[in-house]
């Protein structure tokens, strides 16, 4: 593996679009999308600073994980000695910056959900993801502040939205639950139970389109969501393996690309829902290429 390729496997390219569609979902939240003409720098702004806190995130995962990755995947860019991990710290701590920097660009509040996002990140790599409990839930609270970041391109809108994040909390929280079992396996009860919440999330987005009168217009991507994230789930199951548990967390976590395209639908319009779902195919090829867990 070359450096550069190890480097950017460190930041997971594929992940790094779906946090781009959770702002976009964002923005179309809060009413961004409906200015007739919205200004195109707000918005890469807010793209840049996604992929530079997700990015960080994920690297500062890989460098906290450097010693259990050298018994359970000595093949990632750490153990495997092509990356240092003081490399890998540094390029973290740069990500996490230009993704502060770039939200502040925006506006104070952007800034602010920023360093929550930066901080709740870290807090999950170093000391998260060991309960059972917390663990979930802290993940799912990066997201869902990443889906805020999105909204707070409206700085005042944030607060009458501040709810909504509470959805991609339970999604990523039941897709972290699943993802305990990667490499051992998996309990069939818990794996119930991240489908449980599955339901919960698109039955709360279904919900939000009626309320919208924007059911019609959601629901082909609400379909599509269920299509690509329950059939991997019903296999891991079935037979609770490591490879069944990966494909679901992965069909999981690329899917969030569909379900911010049925936010997309409920609060803009098809077209710029069809923009974002896109990016699933993006996202789809660069998870041939690198890891997406």
């Amino acid at each position: 593996m070359s450096k550069i390729k190890a480097l950017l496997s460190l930041t997971r390219p594929a992940n790094l679009v779906t946090a781009i569609a959770d702002v976009l979902a964002g923005m179309a939240i809060a009413g961004y999308f409906q200015d007739p003409s919205p200004l195109p720098a707000p918005v890469g702004w807010l793209c840049l600073a996604t992929v530079g806190l997700y990015g960080g995130g994920v690297v500062f995962n890989d460098v906290f994980d450097a010693e259990l990755d050298a018994v359970e995947r000595p093949e990632r860019p750490i153990p495997s000695g092509v990356i240092s991990k003081g490399t890998a710290a540094g390029l973290g701590s740069l990500l996490l910056a230009v993704g502060i920097g770039a939200s502040f660009l925006v506006n104070q509040t952007a800034g602010l959900l920023a360093i929550g996002i930066a901080v709740a990140s870290v807090v999950y790599d170093r000391f998260g993801k060991h309960h059972n409990l917390l663990g979930p839930l802290n993940m799912g609270l990066c997201r869902g502040l990443n889906l805020l970041l999105g909204v707070s391109i409206l700085a005042d809108q944030v607060l009458p939205w501040v709810w909504i994040g509470l959805v991609p909390i339970i999604y990523i929280a039941a897709i972290t639950m699943i993802s305990r079992g990667e490499v051992h396996g998996g309990s069939p009860v818990t794996l119930r139970a991240a489908g449980l919440l599955y339901a919960l999330v698109i039955g709360c987005v279904a919900a939000l389109a009626q309320r919208r009168e924007q059911l019609g217009t959601a629901l082909p991507f609400l379909l599509l969501f269920g299509y690509y994230i329950f059939p991997p789930l019903w296999r891991a199951v079935r037979e609770p393996v490591g490879h069944n548990i990966g494909m679901a967390v992965r069909a999981g976590v690329l899917s969030v690309i569909v379900m911010n395209a049925a936010w997309v639908a409920a609060f803009a319009s098809f077209p710029l829902a069809m923009l974002v779902f896109c990016l699933l195919p993006l996202s789809r090829l660069l998870a041939k290429v690198f890891a997406v867990t």
